[in-house]
């Protein structure tokens, strides 16, 4: 029997694309196409009455995720706390900040590994703060402690210090970065410069953008990390080939706890979107968000 096709969601994507391409690439218009994107799929799965990840053919049961946060403002305790914490709640990963002060970054990096333990993965990300020298010389002193992640060692409009930084820091540790794409030929030059790609769905063209970005990933055999907004990432990322982990950032996290039911929390470290909730599985409590109306 033939499916039925209620919502022809890429249809409208193109369409917006379209709409908005004498506006230039980057930008809130895009960031609002994958707002529009993201609704009509989760419309789309709730007209079927199945699980988005379902509607969108699910390769894995449920995908692993990376305790983020770790800010450069926390005090030495309160990173080590934070950190220990989210091991102790099963993540296996777990991401903080560097680039505020250089100086102070290596220790900061050591008392973290200390936090938590030989086992779990340390992930730092750098937002950029480094230049590519700088970057290198410290990527040595993190791989001391066995960073396994090393996030925006530079700008990610600095495609030549990625690569330098990718060919060059310990075999042990990936080079990352992508967050900032919304179009797939920011992400197909990206591509060369990244061990792995990442890729925001809230910026990227929403769920049909992400679609076309684990196609880049699958043909070049390069995994793709979701940044962010983890409750739809879970969804899309259980249905990409290519996706290894998402962030589970705990600011986004905290909100959508507060003004959703449905969402998803982490058992294990991983994140397994419910089948019995249609679409992203997830319902606006009004009576909680009307207090943040304006």
């Amino acid at each position: 029997m033939e499916s039925r096709d209620p919502l022809d969601v890429q249809g409208a994507w193109q369409a917006m694309q379209r709409a908005v391409r004498n506006d230039g690439p980057f930008g809130l218009a895009h960031y609002a196409i994958a707002a529009v994107d993201i609704a009509l799929w989760d419309l789309r799965a709730r007209l079927e009455g199945v699980a988005l990840a379902g509607l969108l053919g699910r390769v894995r049961e449920a995908i692993p995720a990376y305790a983020s946060g770790g800010f450069t403002s926390l005090s030495v305790a309160e990173l080590r706390g934070q950190l220990a914490g989210w091991v102790e709640r099963g993540f296996r990963m777990v991401k903080m900040k560097v680039g505020r002060d250089p100086s102070a970054d290596p220790d900061r990096v050591r008392q973290a590994r200390a936090a938590i333990g030989d086992g779990p993965s340390l992930f730092v990300d750098a937002n950029g703060a480094y230049d590519a020298l700088r970057a290198l010389e410290l990527a040595e002193r993190y791989a001391e402690h066995d960073v396994s992640w090393y996030e925006e060692p530079v700008s990610s409009d600095d495609l030549d210090g990625l690569c330098v930084l990718r060919e060059r820091v310990s075999p042990g540790m990936e080079v990352a970065a992508g967050e900032y794409g919304t179009d797939v030929p920011y992400f197909e030059r990206m591509l060369d410069a990244v061990d792995v790609l990442q890729a925001d769905v809230t910026r990227c063209g929403g769920v049909t953008g992400m679609l076309r970005v684990d196609g880049l990933c699958t043909a070049r055999d390069r995994p793709l990390s979701a940044h962010c907004a983890p409750q739809a990432s879970a969804h899309v990322c259980c249905a990409l080939e290519s996706a290894v982990h998402l962030e589970y950032f705990h600011d986004h996290a905290r909100i959508e706890g507060m003004l959703f039911d449905g969402a998803l929390e982490p058992v294990e470290g991983e994140l397994r979107p419910d089948d019995s909730r249609p679409g992203l599985g997830i319902e606006l409590r009004r009576a909680d968000a009307r207090r943040w109306a304006a």
